[in-house]
């Protein structure tokens, strides 16, 4: 089985090496790992990774998601141990791109491709004394050669689904895997009772560590001028990380503008077509954040955000949010806009997402599939100050109550590190 999975990973690679000719994200994911190694032995032959008897943790995440799952972790940690270095990897360039300046850790890194004659090369150099895996990321080849050589690896924030490889006939090789992590935790019961269902014992119920990262975002959160000045004595509707399908209801919406609410839109891809195709859907009522200042802004009625990095800080400018990806693979992060009290709206594809389907059960989120929905909900919201107010403290709460992974994370790591003094 394993020489399978491997083969497929060879071929994973050529797919992605042939799709960087003409797909960027792809030729992104080619160019961050050339001389990969190279680069890599510098790195650990040099102060401090090559100093005698130092401690490291490797703390990997799939992309920008999961490194804010992972967040509270890191920085826990790194306040915990402050004697270990710590190594950050990413799989996808929208994590590494992003984040790549992340001071919280000592070095980041992409992760190299999953094959053995990788993973051993990049096990052997690293040399971690401990590893932690964030929600979805099983990359076999890793996971098995870090278990032979009796390494310390943790799975964080995870969710089963019962359509996972694990729970099937031909999955008897991952689950061998998982049940040789030390420690897997698990988001609900419900997970931690569909691996025990297979033999997997190693399970801790902590919740979502993404619970424990936004309200720390929003306690802390920085000012954003233009915004500020933008939302200033208006209804404002945040929409983030958004594509086509999700612009199609949210234009609707502000076209018909019963309320005369004001839109700040930042879309998941923010290339040059797509920021001038939202210009001119806007019909000329919208400015671009880059290419605006505090003064300007006021007489817009778009705010179109065409940089990476300040969605979370601008729902703080909110009245109501609108999260994309719900008619696509599935919706983007809804806890950040709850944090702040905001009322959510989502396409109907987040059955995948526990805290979805649980905000959707509060009332706290509401499914939208056609632009009708958005409008009249937008609409009922807005006309009834006492509902918004309600559902805005539903929202509070239901953050406030899903904090507290982080410590429970953090109390077994301690345990299973004191046991290896």
């Amino acid at each position: 089985m394993q020489q399978i999975y491997s083969f497929i990973i060879f071929c994973l690679g050529l797919t992605i090496r042939l799709a960087s000719f003409f797909n960027k994200k792809a030729a992104s994911w080619v160019k961050g790992r050339k001389q990969y190694f190279t680069v890599l032995d510098k790195v650990f032959t040099s102060a401090p990774f090559n100093e005698p008897n130092r401690k490291l943790a490797w703390f990997h995440c799939a992309s920008l998601g999961e490194f804010e799952q992972g967040r509270p972790i890191i920085e826990a940690f790194k306040q915990q141990h402050p004697n270990y270095l710590l190594l950050l990897t990413f799989y996808s360039p929208s994590g590494y791109e992003v984040r790549q300046g992340y001071a919280g850790a000592d070095m980041i890194l992409y992760l190299p491709l999953d094959t053995p004659s990788n993973v051993r090369r990049f096990v052997e150099t690293v040399k971690p004394d401990i590893v932690f895996y964030v929600k979805y990321e099983f990359w076999f080849n890793f996971l098995s050669y870090l278990q032979s050589k009796r390494i310390p690896l943790v799975l964080v924030s995870a969710i089963f689904r019962p359509d996972q490889h694990f729970f099937k006939g031909y999955g008897e090789w991952p689950r061998k895997i998982l049940q040789g992590l030390s420690c897997i935790f698990v988001q609900d019961d419900e997970s931690k009772e569909l691996l025990q269902f297979i033999g997997i014992e190693n399970v801790i119920v902590s919740g979502d560590t993404r619970f424990d990262r936004v309200i720390a975002g929003a306690e802390h959160v920085a000012a954003i001028p233009i915004a500020r000045e933008f939302a200033k004595g208006h209804k404002v509707l945040v929409a983030g990380s958004t594509w086509p399908a999700d612009e199609k209801l949210i234009f609707k919406l502000i076209a018909e503008n019963k309320q005369k609410l004001r839109l700040i839109i930042a879309p998941h891809e923010i290339n040059h077509e797509h920021i001038n195709l939202l210009m001119q859907k806007s019909g000329g009522k919208a400015v671009q954040f880059s290419k605006t200042n505090a003064e300007e802004v006021k007489n817009a009625e778009i705010l179109i955000i065409d940089s990476v990095g300040m969605l979370s800080q601008l729902y703080q400018y909110g009245d109501l949010a609108y999260i994309g990806g719900g008619f696509g693979v599935g919706i983007h992060n809804i806890l950040e806009p709850a944090a702040f009290g905001l009322p959510v709206f989502l396409g109907p594809n987040y059955s995948k997402f526990k805290e979805a389907k649980d905000l959707v059960e509060l009332n706290g989120a509401f499914e939208i599939r056609k632009p009708d929905d958005l409008v009249n909900k937008v609409d009922e919201l807005l006309t009834d100050s006492n509902k918004l107010l309600q559902t805005s403290i539903i929202c509070k709460n239901f953050v406030a109550k899903g904090c507290g992974a982080t410590q429970i994370v953090m109390q077994q790591v301690n345990i299973l590190l004191e046991s290896r003094i």
